[in-house]
């Protein structure tokens, strides 16, 4: 498996978007997303930090 970049919650949402996923409700710190094939992903929001490296595994 190749090296996964450092990102944001910002950058992993917006490409989420790009690829149909669409946002279906924000609570607190977490925003869930929902494709149209039926997919839900909840990725959580901190301001300043990054996502780590098992999270971002398992939502790719």
């Amino acid at each position: 498996m190749p090296k996964l970049p450092t990102v944001t919650a910002k950058q992993v949402i917006s490409v989420l978007e790009k690829v149909g996923f669409e946002i279906v409700r924000q609570r607190e710190s977490h925003v869930r997303l929902k494709h149209t094939d039926s997919r839900v992903v909840t990725i959580p929001v901190h301001l300043g930090r990054n996502l780590g490296k098992g999270l971002l595994r398992k939502i790719f």
